[in-house]
């Protein structure tokens, strides 16, 4: 059994704060908390303004697109009357001349309105581009702002079901819904107004089937939301557990349990495939009843059309015209139907997106917080407690200070509050009660960026992007050159091992690191660290993956590295922090002994415990390697 020491620190589900807890801000934050909150209103015309203030940055192009829109909405109506024209006018009359005059113009008019269209088109697509791309824009520099207990309290798929579908139909919410819904309801009201003045009466007659299209718009349109709102929310579940299945592939096969995660995905891709089905049907019945409206219609046109030709109460050319302006009337429906649908879907896209950007984080700099030009390295905790949950404490009134320069180990059973500790001092959390100083400043007063450009951490759990061995590395100074990364893997005695990797330092890490083995993994984690010459350094379990030779190794380039540099160091072996100014033994949350290794052996307390244990295992694991 290794001596764990150490272990990560409970992994909290929601930060409680040493500042008032601010609320999530508006009502799209509010529904953000809850993503099965009912949707009474699909279409909200607060969140379709707030949509379109992403287009003022691009009013040249949405102005020459809603240019473009009018234009072919007088279009549409104006070539159904032309066609009509031609057909009621020269074409009965017998007359070529006329007929090939009205033709050519007729094309005319039809080579404009497409050209139009293509414009329209293009300027719809790069107007939806720009705002798809300042959302998603906006959603990761959102993300990169919120504190750690966001992220333990927002699962990855559904970050990522934000940035990609939730937008893309946003996106089509803004290129397609409101320009053509613009178009097919103003060549509504333009041929409506047209077969106003040819035929009164008939007119009055087909609006009054109005109350019986909007009867089935209401009717459908609560089903249609319902549907959309849930298949959201599965594929975003789905998309969840997607990305926690592949990036724990490895804990799925070494336990076997592809068998059961196969059967829970296959549930909920069910689940989703049902909602997406409830959906369909609600589509598949209200469209097709929007065109059985129409063509119902516009056999009644022809009924009573015909008979007032034949009563002579007006004359087959208004019939013709009426009837090529009645399709053009009728013909939006089902067009409208489908837009409303998407409407639907980009409403529910739009409030989850906002929801997101409107998350308030747990806790912020201070409005005056500090630039850090310097950092001496002077650290204090005091009366320091902190809670992930409430009322589940972590640590419990913690008190110590760190001298500049000075080396400070603790040590600790799994849960004990050790690495807690490290992350209020890089502040990714903030104290729930009492203070942490930084040369006698309240880290609250401290810029967080500028904190961390003074600060480097190794953490447990060794993470590497994907690219080189090199790239990696050099995470921390983007700007270093090949020299400058070899002398500090030359500082550290690890230099032949990164030559000898096949490509040395362009070796190909793999996603996660998957190529790198983890001692080599930790070694890059290093010199990573290193690269940045922090001013603070936070070791957490930093050699828990490293053999017992590489730590060797590594111990003479530690005690070179931590020499003048202020140093908390969360041990897994306790060989890495025998020579540490001060030793912390934390139980529960609170500091139960504190000193220097000799002083702690002599007292024969849980530290003493731990060492015996650590030396016994050291032996044992040195007999196994001979």
């Amino acid at each position: 059994m290794s001596l764990d020491v150490t272990a990560s620190a409970q992994r909290g589900k929601s930060g409680s704060t040493g500042q008032q807890r601010p609320k999530l801000a508006g009502r799209w934050a509010a529904r953000g908390r809850d993503e099965a909150a009912p949707d009474q209103r699909p279409l909200d015309w607060v969140t379709i303004r707030r949509l379109f203030t992403y287009t003022k940055p691009y009013a040249k192009t949405r102005n020459w697109l809603s240019v473009f829109v009018v234009i072919r909405t007088i279009q549409l109506p104006l070539t159904s009357w032309a066609i009509a024209k031609v057909i009621s006018g020269p074409i009965a009359r017998h007359d070529v001349r006329g007929t090939i005059s009205g033709l050519a113009l007729l094309l005319l008019l039809i080579l404009t309105t497409e050209l139009n269209f293509s414009y329209r088109m293009l300027f719809a697509l790069r107007l939806g581009e720009s705002v798809v791309y300042d959302l998603r824009s906006a959603i990761y520099r959102h993300i990169q702002a919120m504190p750690m207990s966001f992220f333990n309290r927002m699962p990855l798929g559904r970050l990522i079901s934000r940035v990609t579908s939730d937008v893309d139909v946003v996106r089509v919410g803004i290129q397609d819904v409101v320009f053509v819904s613009t178009v097919q309801l103003g060549g509504m009201l333009i041929a409506g107004t047209l077969m106003l003045t040819y035929d009164s009466a008939l007119f009055l007659v087909i609006v009054a089937f109005v109350p019986v299209v909007w009867f089935l718009i209401r009717h459908f349109s609560s089903k249609m939301r319902e549907a959309y709102r849930d298949v959201q929310e599965t594929y975003s579940r789905l998309t969840a557990s997607l990305a926690e299945s592949v990036n724990r592939v490895r804990v799925i096969q070494a336990f076997s349990r592809q068998d059961y995660n196969n059967e829970q995905f296959a549930e909920q891709v069910t689940i989703h495939a049902n909602n997406n089905y409830k959906g369909a049907v609600a589509s598949a019945v209200f469209v097709p009843l929007l065109e059985l409206n129409g063509q119902l219609l516009l056999a009644l046109v022809i009924v009573l059309g015909g008979y007032q030709v034949l009563t002579g109460r007006i004359g087959l050319e208004s019939l013709v015209q009426f009837l090529f302006l009645s399709e053009l009337f009728f013909g939006p429906i089902p067009i409208l139907g489908r837009q409303y649908n998407q409407a639907l879907t980009a409403m529910a896209g739009a409030e989850r997106v906002f929801g997101l950007l409107d998350a308030v984080a747990d806790w912020q700099d201070r409005p005056f917080a500090i630039e850090l030009k310097a950092l001496e390295g002077y650290i204090r905790f005091e009366h320091v407690s902190f809670e992930y949950e409430a009322s589940q404490p972590v640590l419990k009134d913690i008190n110590f200070a760190i001298e500049p320069g000075q080396t400070v180990a603790l040590v600790g059973a799994t849960g004990s509050g050790k690495s807690t500790i490290t992350r209020l001092l890089s502040k990714l959390y903030i104290p729930s009660a009492g203070r942490v100083l930084i040369d006698g400043t309240d880290i609250l007063d401290i810029a967080g960026q500028s904190l961390h450009r003074h600060l480097a951490m190794v953490p447990q759990d060794n993470f590497l992007f994907s690219g080189t061995v090199r790239k990696n590395i050099a995470f921390s100074a983007p700007q270093a050159s090949l020299e400058e990364i070899t002398a500090v893997c030359k500082a550290l005695d690890v230099l032949d091992l990164m030559e000898a990797l096949p490509q040395g330092f362009d070796t190909e890490v793999g996603e996660k690191g998957g190529n790198l083995s983890l001692g080599q993994r930790q070694v890059v984690c290093f010199a990573r660290a290193m690269l940045a010459n922090p001013r603070l350094l936070v070791l957490d379990e930093a050699t828990s993956s490293v053999d017992v030779l590489t730590e060797a190794r590594l111990q003479r380039a530690l005690e070179r590295l931590l020499t003048g540099r202020t140093s908390v160091v969360v041990a897994h072996r306790l060989s890495t922090i025998l020579h540490a100014n001060q030793i912390l033994v934390l139980e529960q949350g609170q500091i139960v002994e504190r000193g220097v290794h000799g002083e702690l052996i002599k007292r024969h307390g849980r530290y003493a415990s731990l060492y015996r244990e650590f030396v016994r295992q050291s032996a044992a694991s040195m007999t196994a390697h001979d």
